[in-house]
């Protein structure tokens, strides 16, 4: 049976451990609130070096790549020789750079695999894996718990990340363009539901504006994927865009939008308040 060590509870994290912990996998979990940890109902390590010292796998689901940086340097000396890192977490381009030499330092396997997906596909086993670096056959009973579909981007670590990147500034356009058009049929004095409609089962529509939109609507902006987590990582597909010569403007607009909304522990939906507060 495969020993794994989750490091990082959070939203992604818990249903992560969930999907493993399904598929029989020996899971090990920690994270920095330990009561977070604890209503997983699986064994809970004491630190990130306990928790990695006998595990086949560890997998990192962190905020960031100062929290993944901190919690690694204490793991990486206790981990088996032939473990191998399975870095989940969205960190940036450079950033990964950085861990695979961390890695390297310890002489640990690094896999670069951020995913794409929100709460509810973390919860039922059904994220997208994009991953970067030499494909390893050890991986596989972890990946298809916590996965539908498993891309391998390219053996550099850092590959996953560059298309995730690209994948993220999509999704996070998509979400924020929802928000304008809704917040201006709202400012025009027209019912919003109307925009929904209208794109509905056309070559406009989407499906994620059609989630993203109605919880507009209701004002429900419990997180499957947080403003921090938006704010984040436009400040990284920002970065990213400069170091290759590509304009910022819009990730920077982004950036700025999505840091502006309130609460960042709120959904990403709650973008809309930005924009609704523009047309005061």
């Amino acid at each position: 049976m495969t020993k794994v060590a989750l490091l990082g509870t959070g939203i992604m994290g818990a249903g992560m451990a969930r999907s493993m912990a399904r598929a029989g996998l020996d899971v090990t979990v920690w994270n920095r609130s330990a009561d977070k940890a604890r209503a997983l109902d699986l064994p809970v390590a004491d630190d990130p070096a306990s928790a990695a010292r006998d595990a086949d796998v560890v997998v990192t689901m962190l905020f960031g790549f100062e929290s993944v940086a901190q919690v690694m340097t204490e793991a990486l000396p206790a981990m088996r020789p032939d473990a191998i890192w399975l870095q989940t977490s969205t960190i940036g381009v450079d950033e990964t750079a950085a861990l695979a030499e961390l890695a390297t330092k310890q002489n640990v396997s690094f896999v670069d695999a951020p995913v794409l997906g929100t709460r509810q596909p973390a919860e039922n086993g059904q994220l997208t894996v994009l991953a970067g670096g030499r494909r390893d056959e050890r991986l596989e009973p972890v990946l298809d718990a916590i996965s539908a579909k498993v891309v391998w981007v390219g053996e550099r670590p850092g590959d996953g990340h560059r298309l995730k990147l690209v994948m993220n500034a999509w999704v996070l356009t998509l979400t924020a363009g929802t928000a304008q058009s809704v917040a201006l049929a709202e400012g025009l004095g027209l019912d919003p539901k109307l925009f929904l409609e209208l794109i509905s089962g056309g070559p406009l529509d989407a499906g994620y504006a059609q989630l993203k939109g109605k919880n507009m609507l209701a004002d429900e902006f419990t997180p499957a994927f947080a403003l921090s987590g938006a704010t984040k990582d436009a400040g990284l597909i920002r970065e990213a865009a400069a170091e290759v010569g590509v304009a910022t403007d819009l990730a920077a607009a982004l950036e700025r939008l999505f840091g502006a909304s309130g609460n960042q522990d709120d959904d990403m939906a709650a973008v809309i308040r930005a924009l609704r507060a523009a047309q005061q």
